[in-house]
């Protein structure tokens, strides 16, 4: 009696065993079946977290090589600008030079037409003949010009308004009474005078006329007397013109003729 009571219970035991024993077999199963796949998830995982590693490093390196990249261009525009820069200074360089041999060439052609015509006025110089001589007196301690030292010199220069070919020689003087440096400066103030008249009033080239103050130098009288004196308080001035028959006898026209000047 007691057996078959205990007949259900125990196979109620059995089967809820057999049932549990499944179970186990079920899951180990599962986790063997899971378990490489877990492997190859987690090595997706660690490949993939090395990629992501691998991708930040590379796009840092990228970022430095951009920086790089744009750094060589600025130096790279930097340098074309300079070289820009370099190649217009040669350029002005060279136009300078050219310039500069250009003006070489005008001064050495302008240099060799002064000699020639220096050479032409040397030459000319023995062929110069004197015209007329003019003196002109002064007070004592004076150097102004009267009105009648103004007609003396009127009356030396008036034929040379329409003459090229000549050149007027200005000398002052004065007597030996005083300092001599004194009589010097007074005698370049007499002559200063008689060139300014010519050149002022008469409109006769500066060029054409010498002049000098020679002081008490050059005396026309002995200085003994007051008459002597006055002899020696004067200005002369000379006119010369060119001797064309000097020349060869070849006649020189105003147009072509070289005169001597100073």
């Amino acid at each position: 009696m007691h057996f078959k009571k205990s007949a259900p219970a125990l196979l109620c035991g059995v089967a809820a065993l057999s049932l549990l024993t499944g179970a186990c077999a079920t899951k180990k199963h599962v986790r063997e079946a899971i378990a490489p796949v877990q492997t190859q998830v987690n090595d997706v995982q660690k490949k993939t977290a090395e990629n992501t590693t691998a991708i930040g490093d590379l796009d840092r390196n990228v970022a430095k090589v951009d920086q790089k990249t744009m750094e060589a261009d600025r130096k790279a525009t930097a340098a074309g600008q300079a070289a820009d820069r370099a190649n217009q200074a040669a350029n002005q360089a060279q136009q300078t030079a050219t310039s500069a041999t250009s003006l070489a060439q005008q001064s050495m052609t302008k240099a060799g037409a002064v000699e020639q015509t220096l050479n032409n006025r040397i030459n000319n110089l023995d062929n110069y003949k004197l015209q007329t001589t003019e003196k002109v007196y002064f007070r004592v301690n004076h150097y102004e010009l009267s009105k009648d030292d103004k007609a003396k010199l009127d009356q030396a220069i008036q034929n040379l308004q329409t003459s090229k070919n000549y050149v007027i020689e200005v000398a002052g003087y004065t007597d030996r009474t005083g300092d001599k440096a004194r009589n010097l400066e007074l005698s370049r103030r007499r002559a200063d005078a008689v060139v300014r008249y010519l050149t002022i009033d008469h409109n006769i080239p500066l060029r054409k006329i010498h002049d000098v103050g020679a002081g008490s130098d050059f005396p026309d009288a002995d200085n003994k007397t007051r008459a002597a004196r006055k002899e020696n308080r004067r200005v002369d001035i000379k006119v010369y013109t060119l001797d064309e028959a000097a020349q060869g006898g070849t006649p020189t026209s105003a147009s072509n003729a070289t005169p001597v000047s100073q």
